[in-house]
């Protein structure tokens, strides 16, 4: 069935994610990281499947937004069908602040002036380094060896699993957001959804007998 297996059960809402939840993840994490931000506050999103008429259940369409507390925001964008770069880049993250901005990617930086003047650059040397693994510099090549000596000798994680666990939670309010049609209220302690029974009942799934989530 090549529209779900290898890659395309990601469209599926029983298997998948979207794309939020597939590159997505990867930027709202840099963002988070960036802002020293956790749970946000107020989570909405928008756009639709507007490119093929099909099988697909997610969206090739989304803009998610997410509200924290102190005056900080993240916004992420997906164009699945739409090949349209973003500073000739096809992904990375733009962080505006107050003195100035800087755009990320995995290829390296370009830090700006308020008046969007380059005052620093920096190039990883080998194309999209972060996902090769074979390069020394191969950034998850030091995650690799991280998590294998977290497991084998009880090294510290460099990115622990609770940091992920709020990058990903991120990606599924802005699916849930979307799934109901209207924004979300969040508890910034954990990450819940306030007040709103329908998308509340999205937070988990039933299980079969014998394979309930004990934690």
């Amino acid at each position: 069935m090549d529209n779900l297996i290898h890659y395309n059960w990601h469209w599926f809402w029983h298997w998948g994610t979207g794309e939020i939840c597939n590159n997505g993840t990867h930027e709202i994490d840099i963002c988070r990281w960036a802002l020293g931000v956790d749970y946000p506050t107020k989570v909405s999103s928008s756009g639709g499947r507007y490119h093929f008429e099909d099988d697909w259940q997610f969206y090739d369409t989304q803009y998610a937004s997410f509200e924290f507390e102190g005056g900080k925001n993240i916004v992420w964008e997906g164009l699945s069908c739409n090949g349209l770069n973003t500073r000739s880049r096809g992904r990375g993250a733009i962080i505006q602040g107050t003195e100035g901005s800087i755009l990320m990617d995995r290829n390296g930086y370009i830090l700006y002036d308020k008046k969007g003047k380059v005052v620093e650059e920096e190039k990883e040397e080998q194309k999209s380094a972060t996902t090769n693994t074979v390069g020394a510099g191969a950034l998850d090549t030091f995650h690799m060896r991280n998590f294998a000596a977290a497991i084998r000798d009880g090294a510290k994680q460099a990115s622990n699993i609770e940091e992920g666990h709020k990058s990903v939670l991120m990606c599924h309010l802005g699916n849930i957001s979307q799934k109901v049609g209207r924004s979300l209220k969040t508890d910034p302690k954990d990450g819940s959804i306030l007040g709103d029974a329908e998308a509340a009942r999205m937070w988990s799934r039933d299980y079969e007998d014998g394979w309930d989530m004990v934690v």
